[in-house]
């Protein structure tokens, strides 16, 4: 049916394949939420603080910290008229940590690169478009002459929806990282990353350097700026998606404020 529209609406001869119709309604669905859209103008209001030392002297570090709630009750700004009048009363308060929490928090290292995930990384990171990484990634994946060990392969193939990493290329990892980094900076095993694509392509692994023993800064004077930068973006990936998760250090700092210790109704927070 949406064929016969197009020939009576457009010219004949077009067609609406099963690709091509769902693709526009999506497109249609979308663009109608963006135009239902209602905007909501809010404002939050920060203190740019400063620690004062037991000598009465300002600390040399200043932090800033939001305010949360005011009376135990949640702030919501909704236009500039709602924060002016707390503005001078702040400016003439007194600002007192009332608890300070420290903690712990884990990060799982990123899968190693599928095409999609690299083309991605490297825009973001290299301002690289789709067309000129696969470009990079053939010649890396095709061989590049290294010196003593002539022409080799870099990368693994470049095309792959597929996490999956051989056996082999994780003990050499591990190895290597052992060696390099010490044995913290190592999970009890290897790390096992699932594809959630449907029908992946398993036969291939995901993009990965061929031997991570040839480390960038290695091989970069055999290298083109381009492909060093490509290059080095997978074998940090890799790497760093065989390691121990990353462990970051938190801490929030609870604020009171308020023109006196006895009436302090403004409370901040600052991570």
């Amino acid at each position: 049916t949406i064929t016969e529209l197009l020939w009576d609406k457009v010219r004949n001869g077009l067609s609406a394949g099963r690709v091509q119709s769902i693709a526009v309604r999506l497109i249609v669905d979308r663009e109608r939420e963006i135009e239902s859209f209602v905007n909501e103008e809010f404002w939050t209001l920060d203190a740019n603080l400063r620690k004062r030392n037991h000598n009465g002297k300002n600390g040399a570090r200043p932090f800033l910290a939001r305010l949360m709630r005011i009376n135990d009750q949640d702030v919501s700004f909704g236009k500039e008229g709602d924060v002016t009048p707390h503005l001078d009363v702040l400016k003439r308060s007194q600002y007192l940590v009332t608890d300070v929490k420290r903690g712990e928090r884990q990060r799982k290292p990123s899968a190693p690169f599928t095409t999609s995930t690299l083309q991605q990384e490297a825009s973001r990171r290299l301002g690289y478009t789709a067309r000129r990484t696969m470009q990079i990634a053939q010649q890396l994946y095709e061989g590049i002459d290294i010196g003593a060990e002539g022409s080799i392969g870099l990368i693994t193939y470049m095309r792959t929806d597929s996490l999956h990493v051989s056996p082999q290329a994780q003990t050499e990892t591990r190895h290597y990282v052992k060696e390099r980094y010490g044995s913290e900076y190592l999970p009890h095993r290897a790390p096992i990353y699932k594809t959630k694509a449907k029908g992946a392509q398993e036969a291939h692994e995901a993009i990965r350097p061929t031997g991570v023993s040839r480390e960038p800064d290695a091989i970069r004077k055999h290298l083109t700026s381009d492909q060093y930068r490509l290059y080095n973006l997978i074998w940090q990936r890799f790497v760093a998606s065989q390691m121990a998760s990353a462990v970051y250090n938190t801490l929030r700092v609870d604020i009171c404020a308020g023109v006196s210790a006895d009436q302090a109704p403004y409370e901040f927070r600052s991570s």
